[in-house]
């Protein structure tokens, strides 16, 4: 760990950003099960805030594993240490004024709870959105494929299957995707970061 560091300010501070760019930076945290809908709202989401003309910019898992967390895998340990990064960056967006949308599976509520306190700690928005299908809903669905190949075996460590999902206790947004569609989804979504002064 670097001991030989200083923190280097900038020279516009964070309510002047705000005020510059008429916008306060958040973190819109999804988290689900696979399947359950988190990159297909995240999307609809960034798209319909940036018609609005909001700075948005949205950070999906499979996406990250591409570049940034591509040298880690699906374990426990590895499964923590891709939270962790996703919530310094994220972070790092929200700090900008950026609206940054996460695209996590992110099964551990420890794990969420560090991003929001990284967040909190910052003075930054953590919006935490549960999107919610059952086990049976989201097997249904399995556009990859990765639910058939976790129950022959095939994958090791699959959320909901042979590793755990921890749901949010309390999270700003519970969307239950087997009941509420996108449109309804983003809907709710906005109307929140609008009653909270997000947007």
């Amino acid at each position: 760990m670097a001991t030989n560091i200083t923190f280097h300010a900038g020279s516009v501070d964070g309510p002047e950003r705000a005020r510059l760019l008429s916008q306060k930076g958040v973190t819109i945290w999804f988290t689900g099960l696979s399947a359950s809908g988190k990159s297909t709202i995240a999307c609809a989401l960034e798209q319909h805030l940036l018609h609005l003309k909001k700075f948005c910019y949205r950070l999906d898992g499979d996406n990250i594993r591409f570049g940034l967390n591509k040298d880690l895998g699906f374990d426990e340990k590895s499964r923590n240490e891709n939270i962790r990064r996703i919530g310094e960056v994220s972070k790092l967006f929200a700090d900008s004024c950026c609206i940054c949308a996460t695209a996590f599976i992110s099964p551990y509520r420890a794990d969420r709870a560090v991003a929001r306190e990284l967040h909190e700690q910052a003075g930054l928005g953590f919006v935490e959105v549960f999107i919610d299908a059952p086990l049976n809903v989201v097997e249904q669905r399995d556009p990859k494929g990765l639910y058939k190949k976790a129950r022959a075996g095939e994958i090791k460590d699959f959320t909901g299957i042979s590793a755990p999902y921890e749901a949010p206790e309390k999270p700003e947004v519970h969307i239950k995707t087997d009941e509420c569609d996108v449109t309804e989804a983003v809907r709710r979504i906005t109307a929140y970061l609008e009653e909270n002064k997000y947007i």
